[in-house]
């Protein structure tokens, strides 16, 4: 069996420090409290370097103060039947996108959403059957 040295930490002990944690904040805390403190006069300075021109100050403000623009795709129109079974759909999507009606990124995406609501009707479909068969077994 091997020999643990006294000052080891072993489960169930209080604490691997016998005296206890230093007195005072811990170097993270003076770090932070030192940023709050000076935090006012470094936004000056990155604020009169953006008005000066300095484009990577600039940049740094307006990242922090304007939300990012996420893409959006185009609106776009195209003849779907949503009565056709879900595959003729999916042709549909296809044959668009060969026309040059719609993009192949959009027609990915409805092509999608179209597997999405087959999944759901699946589930829909099983639920009624087991409902079903459950009437029947009482």
């Amino acid at each position: 069996m091997t020999q643990v040295p006294a000052n080891h930490w072993t489960p169930g002990m209080k604490s691997p420090n016998p005296k206890g944690r230093p007195p005072g904040p811990s170097k993270q805390q003076a770090l932070l409290r030192r940023m709050l403190d000076e935090g006012e006069e470094v936004l000056d300075a990155v604020l009169a370097k953006a008005k000066e021109g300095d484009a990577a100050s600039a940049g740094l403000v307006l990242s922090r103060i304007l939300p990012v623009l996420k893409a959006q795709g185009e609106k776009v129109k195209f003849h779907l039947d949503p009565s056709l079974p879900l595959a003729a759909q999916v042709e549909q999507v296809l044959a668009a996108i060969a026309d040059g009606q719609i993009a192949p990124d959009v027609g990915r995406q409805i092509i999608e959403a179209i597997g999405t609501l087959g999944n759901i009707r699946a589930l829909e479909d099983l639920e009624a059957r087991i409902v079903t068969l459950e009437g029947k077994a009482v």
